[in-house]
C-alpha cells in the first residue's frame, strides 16, 4: 500500500510518523507532495519519504490519498487532481466543514471519500478521530482506513451529521485545556512554585485525570467526588469553579466552535 499526502504540514507529519512507527508502510511507500519547498524537505528528512511539488504525480503513485492543505485550499487542490484519481482509490479528508456531498460535487464523480477530523494530540499518538465513509468505501476499505488512522489516534465511526460535533469536542478543544494547564500553572508560579516545575505538575494532573476517565469506565463527577473530601482543600475549589461559571464557559465554548464549523 502506497500513501500520498497532498501537503506535509503538522497533521501530515503526525499521520506519517504514525503509520511508520507502527509499522503500516515504509518510508518508501510514502510519498509527499507540497509546493511550499522548506515543508517537503523537512519531512523528506525527517521521514526519509519521497517528495514531489507536483500534486499529480502524488495521486498517480498512492493507493490512499490524504487531503492535508487547509480547507480554503481544497477546491483548487481537488481541481488539479480529480482527473488522475482512479476509481479503486481512497480519499482521506481532514478539514472542517468540507462534507462528503460538497467533496463528490468537486471530483464531479463517483470517489471513494472517507471524511476525518482527527486533533494535535495526534503529533504524540493520542490523536482523537472521527471518520465518516461515503457510500463506494466497502468494509475492507474502512478497515484499511481506520487501520492508518490507528496509528496516531483513538478512532471513531460517526455520522456525519456529528461530524461539527467532534470539531468542537475534540478538534478545537485541545486549545481549551491547554489554556487550562496554562491557568493552573500559573497560579502555582504565584504560590512560589517554579515554572517549569508547575507545568509539569498541571499537565500530569490533567494527563492522569484523562486516563483515569478512559480507563476505570466511571462517570467524570464520580470521579470528581472521589477526590471532594468534606470541608477540603478540593470542594473549596469545586466552589469556586462553579461561582466563576467554569462548566458554563466550557459549554458555551464548544458550542461556539461547533456553531462556527457549521458556518465553514
Amino acid at each position: 500500500m502506497k500513501l500520498g499526502f497532498i501537503g506535509t504540514g503538522n497533521m501530515a507529519s503526525a499521520i506519517m510518523g504514525g503509520v511508520i512507527k507502527k509499522g503500516i508502510v515504509t518510508p518508501e511507500d510514502i510519498i509527499g507532495a507540497d509546493l511550499y519547498a522548506p515543508g517537503r524537505e523537512r519531512v523528506k528528512e525527517q521521514f526519509k519519504i519521497e517528495v514531489t511539488a507536483d500534486n499529480k504525480e502524488a495521486v498517480r503513485k498512492a493507493d490512499v490519498i490524504f487531503l492535508s492543505v487547509k480547507p480554503q485550499f481544497y477546491e483548487d487542490v481537488i481541481c488539479g487532481i480529480k482527473e488522475e484519481v482512479r476509481p479503486e482509490q481512497i480519499i482521506i479528508t481532514i478539514a472542517p466543514g468540507k462534507t462528503l456531498a460538497w467533496l463528490r460535487d468537486q471530483f464531479g464523480k463517483d470517489v471513494k471519500l472517507v471524511r476525518c477530523m482527527p486533533n494535535t494530540p495526534a503529533l504524540v499518538g493520542e490523536g482523537m478521530t472521527a471518520a465518516c465513509p461515503n457510500e463506494w468505501i466497502s468494509d475492507e476499505d474502512l478497515d484499511t482506513v481506520k487501520g492508518i488512522l490507528e496509528s496516531f489516534s483513538c478512532v471513531e465511526i460517526v455520522p456525519e451529521r456529528l461530524m461539527d460535533t467532534v470539531t468542537a469536542v475534540s478538534g478545537s478543544s485541545p486549545a481549551f485545556v491547554f489554556m487550562f494547564i496554562e491557568a493552573m500553572a500559573d497560579s502555582a508560579v504565584c504560590c512560589g512554585m517554579p515554572r517549569k516545575q508547575a507545568y509539569k505538575f498541571a499537565a500530569q494532573a490533567v494527563l492522569g485525570s484523562a486516563k483515569m476517565v478512559m480507563e476505570t469506565g466511571k462517570h467524570p463527577g464520580e470521579l470528581k467526588d472521589m477526590v471532594c473530601s468534606p470541608a477540603g482543600t478540593t470542594i473549596g475549589g469545586v466552589r469556586v469553579l462553579e461561582q466563576m461559571g467554569f462548566r458554563s464557559a466550557v459549554f458555551e465554548a464548544v458550542k461556539e466552535a461547533e456553531e462556527i464549523s457549521r458556518s465553514l
